[in-house]
């Protein structure tokens, strides 16, 4: 008897295990299961925010060389200058202005700044103190073709630095902030061999950038 009961309750023990076993095997896949679901969930999230990621810095970097396509050649060359020498922390272009002879009579072989430029220059520095404290600028000096070529360069500077020197002494831009170069007769944006043309090569640009 006592034998038969011991039979029984082992029979009953490998029931009872086996069957603790299943639950415990179903249990342990399902949360094996969900584990892998929240991987999957977890990865496919990543995708998709690299994806996003992906799409923004090609469409930022299709601006940029659209950007770059709009602007004049001094400008670009402007921007690389102030890149390479680490006078910009972001390399962003903000906007240029253009001083001929036309808006503000620079005088044929002359560097003087006459009162509509003056006044054209005190509007600018107005705008970057209110709204660009931290920008830098580089000033170009151009010339039409008349006269050689060595001399030219030399006017061109004469025009930019006095720009360059009326912006920092009459309003207080630093002058670290600044840089001048001259073109000379190199860049012209009108047609020198008509005389009327001339006065738009005889320039002072402004490129300002952050």
């Amino acid at each position: 008897m006592k034998k038969s009961f011991l039979a029984v309750a082992a029979v009953v023990a490998v029931i009872f295990f086996g069957l603790t076993g299943c639950a415990t095997q179903n249990y342990v896949q399902e949360q094996i299961a969900q584990t892998v679901d929240t991987r999957i969930d977890e990865t496919q999230k990543q995708v998709e925010a690299n994806q996003m990621e992906i799409a923004r810095l090609q469409e930022t970097a299709s601006d940029q060389n659209e950007l770059v396509h709009k602007l004049s050649d001094t400008t670009v060359e402007a921007l690389e200058r102030a890149e390479e020498a680490g006078k910009v922390a972001e390399g962003k272009f903000l906007y240029d202005l253009t001083f001929t002879d036309e808006s503000v009579d620079f005088g044929f072989d002359k560097s003087d700044l006459s009162k509509e430029t003056k006044a054209a220059l005190d509007g600018f520095a107005a705008n970057v103190k209110t709204e660009n404290k931290n920008v830098y600028i580089e000033i170009q000096g151009h010339t039409c073709n008349v006269g050689n070529q060595e001399y030219n360069m030399m006017l061109g500077l004469a025009r930019a630095e006095a720009v360059r020197w009326y912006l920092h002494m009459q309003h207080g831009i630093p002058l670290h902030r600044m840089h001048t170069i001259s073109y000379g007769e190199f860049k012209p944006i009108a047609d020198n061999s008509i005389r009327s043309n001339r006065g738009k090569n005889r320039r002072v640009e402004i490129v300002v950038m952050e």
